[in-house]
């Protein structure tokens, strides 16, 4: 039950459960976001407030509904029983620059690969790095700790998760300062405390009375102090705790001193660490043999020039030195594991991997529309986003793929369809998934009475008010 208690009970927001149930409230509305501007939240969240703009400017919101901190320009550190296992992953979009989620100034990313701490199996070893698929290069960074020296008072937590245990994910950033409370009292509290793993975890929350606390949708969130220079200290990150804000039942967090050599070395791993050089390449491919390509990579960090080299390119293909990009024309179908380095003047390197796939002449490879189409609030009319094949023989597979990744704060407002050329219409997402945030969904379709030529649209429809967002890509794979 330990496992389930730390994501069911708190998949990790600024509560106040107890007081919740002494005023009598009634249960919060399920809904993703209220309408509530940040100064008008009411009364009954006693334990958090609202932050303002730019107060926590390394904070990021990650799409299946856990928090998380910016640590490297393309890298967000958080929970371990957030994500998945490691590997390639572009099923998570992080967001990053505001406290309102429906901000237009907001700035997303999807993921393209998550690290999951080795051996995490639900007890300890909570965290994980997600590597963006393009770097946030003006997001202030979150140093983490690397001793015990602030291991006291208080600490100042963070998230846009529930008010209440079981209530609905929030909106609008709030906020709360949390006490210190040793690795002793907290295991006091028998049960499922009873487990917990000094060194690899630290609790924090008013003992006696309860009262403020991370609650379901701030796992992964960091939870922070200043240091001797006031700059901000990651010293926790949001892992369980038997439900929110009750006394002698603490938050429970990630003691990330103890993980910093591990994080560190992950992150060298994934393309570059704080002070080093962080490579962003041009993400998974698909091309075609005998078709000219094009691709680029970005670096940051380090000493800037950087000199860039390559491994396992496909024949025809070359790297320039000097820029990064990668020109030729592929002249051997073939999947392709390319490396690209990046290094700078004071011989740091940074590197950054993607699977290339090169397609014989006539096999109609994966197409995507990467362009983004705004979706209008409550409009049933839909929006399109367009796919056109062409040279392709014969009627699509029974198992066609449509990958389909559309950022919007409250998905279960959505109607998505596949519009084949013909006119059929082939439904994806009917408003499911409630309040959670986006689609990221490879769904499979049998298309298989459709032929392959022609355009292609993906249709988004809004069918409620409040929550808006976007189409931000597609893929058909035929």
């Amino acid at each position: 039950m330990r496992n389930s208690l730390r994501t069911a009970l708190r998949a990790g927001a600024i509560a106040l459960a107890g007081a919740m149930l002494a005023l009598g409230s009634a249960a919060v509305p399920a809904q993703a976001a209220p309408a509530d501007a940040p100064g008008e939240v009411g009364p009954q969240v006693v334990g958090g407030t609202p932050a303002a703009q730019g107060e926590f400017p390394w904070i990021v919101r990650l799409s299946m509904g856990c928090g998380g901190a910016m640590y490297t320009p393309s890298l967000v550190l958080t929970a371990a029983h957030c994500v998945g296992a490691t590997g390639n992953n572009t099923s998570i979009t992080a967001t990053w620059g505001v406290i309102d989620l429906q901000d237009p100034a907001r700035t997303t990313r999807t993921s393209n690969y998550v690290y999951r701490a080795p051996g995490y199996n639900g007890t300890g070893k909570d965290w994980a790095l997600i590597r963006l698929s393009s770097p946030i290069t003006t997001a202030p960074l979150l140093k983490i700790a690397t001793d015990t020296s602030l291991h006291s008072g208080e600490f100042d937590v963070m998230g846009w998760g529930a008010t209440a245990s079981g209530g609905a994910q929030q909106r609008y950033l709030r906020k709360a300062k949390v006490p210190f409370i040793t690795d002793t009292q907290c295991q006091s509290a028998g049960g499922d405390y009873s487990g917990l793993v000094f060194n690899e975890e630290i609790c924090a929350g008013n003992w006696a009375s309860g009262g403020v606390d991370t609650c379901q949708g701030d796992s992964g969130g960091p939870m922070v102090k200043r240091n001797a220079s006031n700059e901000w200290i990651q010293v926790g990150i949001v892992s369980w705790g038997i439900g929110c804000a009750q006394a002698q039942k603490p938050g429970v967090y990630s003691e990330v001193r103890y993980f910093s050599t591990d994080i560190y070395n992950a992150a060298v791993s994934l393309g570059g660490a704080p002070g080093g050089v962080s490579v962003t390449g041009p993400g998974n491919q698909s091309t075609t043999v005998g078709t000219a390509v094009t691709l680029n990579s970005t670096a940051s960090g380090g000493t800037a020039p950087y000199s860039w080299s390559a491994s396992g390119l496909p024949a025809g293909t070359s790297i320039s030195s000097s820029t990064g990009q990668i020109t030729g024309t592929p002249s051997a179908a073939g999947t392709y594991t390319v490396t690209v380095t990046a290094t700078d003047s004071a011989s740091k390197t940074g590197t950054a991997s993607f699977t290339w796939t090169v397609n014989p002449v006539g096999s109609c490879a994966a197409t995507t529309n990467g362009t983004d189409v705004s979706i209008p609030d409550n409009n049933t009319t839909g929006v399109y986003s367009n796919i056109t094949i062409a040279g392709c023989t014969g009627n699509a597979s029974s198992t066609s793929k449509v990958e389909v990744h559309i950022v919007h704060t409250y998905k279960g407002d959505l109607i998505v369809d596949l519009v084949a050329p013909d006119g059929s219409v082939y439904n994806l997402h009917n408003r499911s998934g409630g309040s959670a945030d986006n689609i990221d969904t490879i769904y499979t379709v049998n298309l298989s009475t459709e032929v392959k030529n022609g355009t292609w649209r993906l249709r988004a429809r809004d069918a409620a008010s409040i929550d808006t967002g976007y189409i931000n890509s597609w893929t058909l794979t035929l």
